[in-house]
Formats: C-alpha cells, sequence, structure tokens
C-alpha cells in the first residue's frame, strides 16, 4: 500500500541548526526505508509565501498569492512510501524528526489505472 506522509508544522519554528539536524536525520530514513524497498519520494517545500493557489468559479480562474488556507501549521513536505499496512507507515510517521514539532498526517494514496499514452 502507498501512503503519502504530509508534514505540517510552524514556519520559523526551527532553528537553522534544528532544521539542518532534521534534514540528516531524515535522509537517514530515507536511506534506510530505499534499502528496504519502503522509498518512493520525498522533498521539503520552499515557504508558503513562494505558493499560488488556482480556483475555478463560474468558468473564471481565480489566482491568489499565498495558500488555500490560513492556519498556523503549513504542509512544509512530503514522503511517498509504500509499506504492507497503515500500523507501518504510523511507525515510519512516529519517527520523522518533523512529528517532535508539527504533524505528520498520513494519507492512502489513490491508485489509479496506467494513463494510456497518446502517441
Amino acid at each position: 500500500m502507498k501512503y503519502m506522509l504530509l508534514i505540517y508544522g510552524e514556519e520559523g519554528n526551527w532553528t537553522e541548526e534544528e532544521r539542518a539536524a532534521c534534514m540528516e536525520e531524515s535522509m537517514q530514513i530515507c536511506h534506510e526505508l530505499n534499502e528496504k524497498g519502503q522509498y518512493l519520494a520525498s522533498s521539503p517545500l520552499h515557504l508558503v509565501s513562494t505558493a499560488t493557489s488556482v480556483r475555478v468559479r463560474e468558468d473564471r480562474r481565480i489566482v491568489t498569492d499565498g495558500p488555500f488556507a490560513e492556519t498556523t501549521e503549513q504542509l512544509g513536505g512530503y514522503y511517498i512510501i509504500d509499506v504492507d499496512h497503515l500500523d507501518e507507515a504510523i511507525a515510519i510517521a512516529s519517527r520523522l524528526p518533523p512529528a517532535k514539532k508539527g504533524t505528520v498526517e498520513i494519507r492512502p494514496i489513490f491508485e489509479l489505472p496506467e494513463i494510456p499514452v497518446k502517441k
């Protein structure tokens, strides 16, 4: 089963030293998951101030700067993993450094059939 682990936290809640340690520990976890064949992808995201939101209402496109919703925690990154069950995903999410200061949301990925390649 594939899961996306969404990393939420308050921007500016980490010192530079904490951020560097977080990245190092996170990369170690990625390497461990990769060795087990469970790692698919991960990446931190740029600050929420770089976000652009798009909505279409009554056939009109509305483009705004910033995130979709105002919240105290922002989406800061993600992991995509492939594990046998939710308990494994929970165990991995619990090891991620951002879980200590923010929230790791676990969502199963709805797998779609392959999209045919247009020739």
